[in-house]
C-alpha cells in the first residue's frame, strides 16, 4: 500500500508513533540523564518545604484527630478494676468485689498522689465524681492493703459517701476506661452515653448554640468587611498614584502593629468611661454609659477593624488590573453608572471578592485573642472554648474533638463555597 492512499488520521497516527518511539528508544542518553537529573534536584529543593508541612501542618492535625478518641489514662489508673466491671451488667447492683479492688488501686494511687488524675477523668464523664475519688482517696490513704480487705471495700467506700452506691458512678468509671472512644464528639454534638445508649445530654445544646454562634460572628464580620471594604477598595484603585499610595499605607498600619496592641485599644474606646461613651455623654446623645465592651457587638467591631485588610488587599489587586474602558464602553452605549457597575465592573472583581470573603470568614471562624479580651461571655467563639478545655479543664480530648469538627464544618462550608461560586473564581492578585 503506498504512502498517497493514507488517509490524514492514518498519516497522524502514523507519526505519533514515530514520535513516541523516538522518544522512548532513540533520545539521547545523555539529555535523559540531564533530564533526570534536574527533576531530582528540584524534588530535592521541595523536600524542605514538604518536611515543614507534614511537621506544622499535617502532623499537628494527625495528633488532634488521634487525641479525639484516644484516652488511655484511666485504663492505665485502675486496669484490674476495669476487667472486673467489663464482667458486670450495668443497672443492677456491684459486686462487693469491685468495690475492693477498686479501693485497693485507688489506695495505690493515693501512695503516688495520682488519685487527682484519675477523679478528672472519671469527673468528664460524671460531673461531682471528682469529690467522690477524693473523699475516697483520703480516707483510703490511713489503711493499708490488709486493713481494706478484712474491712471491704464497700463499707469504706460507702462510709466515705453514700453515693458510691449509685450504678451511675460505676458507668461513668467503666465508660471513662474505655481507651478509644467517641465520647468526646458524643459530647460536642450533645449526645452521651449511658448503660450503653446514646441519648440527648444535660449540655444537649451548648456546644451546638456555641458552633452556631461563631458562625454568626464570623458572618456578620465579612459582610461588613465587604461593605466597608469595598469602596475604598474602588477609591484605591481609581485615584490617583500619590493619593492610592499614601491611603494604602494606612490599610497596611494595622499589619505593623501588635496584634494585643490594636485590641487592647478597643477596650480603651469600649469601655463604660472610654472615649466612645464620654463623646456620646458630652453630645448629650446618651443619658449613662453604653455597655459595649465585653458584648458581642465588641467582638464584632474589633475583628472587623483587624480582618479588614484581607479584604481591602485582594479587592485591589484585582481592582487594579480592570480596564477603565469597559465602564466607559457601557456607559458610551447608553448603561447608566449603577447598571455598568453592577453588570461590567462588578463581575469583573468576583475574583477578589471571592478571595477576601473567603480570608476574613476563615480567619475569623478561628480568632481566639480577640473574643478573648474583648468578647466577655457574650462575645465568646468555639476557639475559647477549645483553649478552656486545654489550658484550664485539662480536658484534651474534647477539645480536639471540638477543634476537629470546627476543621469538618470549614471543609464544608468552603465544599458548599465551591459547589456555588467555584474555587477557580478566588484570585488574590
Amino acid at each position: 500500500m503506498s504512502s498517497s492512499s493514507l488517509t490524514p488520521e492514518a498519516g497522524r497516527r502514523a507519526f505519533a508513533r514515530t514520535e513516541d518511539a523516538r522518544l522512548k528508544g532513540e533520545a539521547n542518553p545523555s539529555a535523559m540523564r540531564e533530564l533526570r537529573r534536574r527533576k531530582r534536584n528540584s524534588f530535592v529543593l521541595v523536600v524542605p518545604l514538604l518536611i515543614f508541612l507534614v511537621v506544622t501542618f499535617f502532623a499537628p492535625i494527625a495528633s488532634m484527630l488521634y487525641r479525639s478518641v484516644y484516652n488511655p489514662t484511666t485504663a492505665e489508673l485502675i486496669p484490674t478494676t476495669l476487667a472486673e466491671l467489663n464482667t458486670w451488667a450495668p443497672g443492677t447492683e456491684v459486686p462487693p468485689e469491685i468495690f475492693t479492688t477498686f479501693a485497693l488501686e485507688l489506695k495505690g494511687l493515693t501512695a503516688n498522689r495520682r488519685e487527682g488524675i484519675l477523679a478528672a477523668n472519671v469527673n468528664q464523664v460524671y460531673p461531682g465524681a471528682s469529690s467522690l475519688i477524693k473523699i475516697a482517696g483520703r480516707r483510703l490513704r490511713k489503711l493499708d492493703d490488709a486493713a481494706i480487705r478484712e474491712k471491704g471495700g464497700q463499707a469504706i467506700l460507702l462510709d466515705a459517701n453514700p453515693d458510691w452506691a449509685r450504678t451511675q458512678v460505676w458507668s461513668a468509671i467503666r465508660e471513662a476506661g474505655r481507651v478509644y472512644t467517641d465520647r468526646n464528639y458524643l459530647k460536642a454534638l450533645g449526645f452521651e452515653r449511658v448503660d450503653g445508649h446514646i441519648q440527648r445530654g444535660e449540655t444537649a445544646q451548648i456546644y451546638i448554640e456555641l458552633y452556631g454562634k461563631t458562625l454568626g460572628i464570623a458572618l456578620a464580620i465579612t459582610v461588613l468587611c465587604i461593605v466597608l471594604g469595598y469602596p475604598l477598595a474602588y477609591y484605591l484603585a481609581t485615584a490617583p498614584s500619590r493619593v492610592s499610595n499614601a491611603l494604602m499605607v494606612l490599610v497596611l498600619l494595622p499589619f505593623w502593629t501588635s496584634l494585643l496592641v490594636r485590641t487592647t485599644s478597643w477596650i480603651a474606646l469600649l469601655q463604660a468611661d472610654g472615649v466612645i461613651n464620654s463623646v456620646l455623654l458630652g453630645l448629650g446623645i446618651v443619658d449613662q454609659p453604653v455597655e459595649m465592651l465585653y458584648t458581642r457587638f465588641a467582638t464584632i467591631v474589633a475583628m472587623t477593624h483587624i480582618l479588614i485588610p484581607f479584604m481591602i488587599l485582594p479587592l485591589y489587586s484585582v481592582m487594579r488590573g480592570i480596564d477603565p474602558s469597559y465602564v466607559r464602553a457601557a456607559l458610551s452605549m447608553g448603561s447608566s453608572p449603577f447598571s455598568a457597575f453592577r453588570r461590567v465592573f462588578l463581575p469583573l472583581t468576583l475574583p477578589g471578592l471571592s478571595a477576601g470573603t473567603l480570608l476574613v470568614f476563615i480567619v475569623s471562624v478561628g480568632y481566639y485573642i480577640t473574643p478573648a479580651l474583648v468578647g466577655g461571655s457574650d462575645g465568646q467563639m468555639i476557639s475559647n472554648i477549645i483553649a478552656f478545655n486545654i489550658q484550664r479543664a485539662n480536658n484534651w480530648g474534647l477539645a480536639a474533638a471540638l477543634g476537629s469538627l470546627l476543621l469538618a464544618l470549614i471543609l464544608l462550608l468552603y465544599w458548599v463555597y465551591d459547589r456555588l461560586v467555584g474555587a477557580d473564581n478566588i484570585k488574590l492578585g
